[in-house]
């Protein structure tokens, strides 16, 4: 990857990630955007992890952080993963789909997560049916953000890179 297409991707992602600092509506965030655009992206595979997460954790330090940091990074880094699966077969129909899915597995995790360590619900069945339930209308806003700035992510770099040349690099898909 060539310095002008990795600081030009690196931008892009910490863009999305100051407008976490924005005020906005609950789970209207782009981090699983970040993680499926990183995962996408970078060629490098430990740089896929790394900008994102440290982008993440940079504004964590300024928004807080709080028990369940680990659990959030856990989904955020199979989102990254998720991403490989997009390098060389974007469209938009995948994009969306593996939108949907970043959604579903922050939402699956995280809810668990606050389920398993956390002491609001009762650790039985009914209780992590109950988590779930009351996510519901976080989920709606997640998936929204979700589609929202993937659109953003993905869309401005491909448009980008139709009108700068040094963007145009062909993709290693290691």
């Amino acid at each position: 990857m060539n310095r002008y297409k990795f600081l030009f991707i690196t931008t892009i992602i910490l863009a999305a990630v100051f407008s976490r600092l924005l005020p906005h509506p609950p789970n209207f965030t782009p981090i699983a955007a970040i993680a499926l655009f990183g995962g996408s992206y970078f060629t490098n595979r430990n740089l896929a992890f790394a900008v994102p997460l440290a982008a993440m954790f940079i504004s964590d330090l300024i928004i807080g952080l709080h028990s369940l940091l680990f659990v959030v990074y856990i989904s955020f880094a199979a989102i990254v993963l998720m991403g490989f699966k997009l390098r060389g077969k974007r469209s938009p129909l995948r994009i969306g789909l593996a939108a949907v899915s970043s959604s579903v597995i922050f939402f699956i995790t995280t809810n668990f997560g606050v389920w398993f360590l956390g002491s609001f619900y009762p650790k039985t069945i009914d209780g992590l049916l109950a988590c779930y339930i009351a996510a519901i209308p976080f989920f709606q806003n997640n998936l929204m953000g979700d589609l929202f700035y993937s659109t953003v992510l993905f869309g401005s770099f491909e448009l980008m890179r139709r009108y700068v040349p040094v963007l145009q690099e062909a993709e290693k898909t290691s």
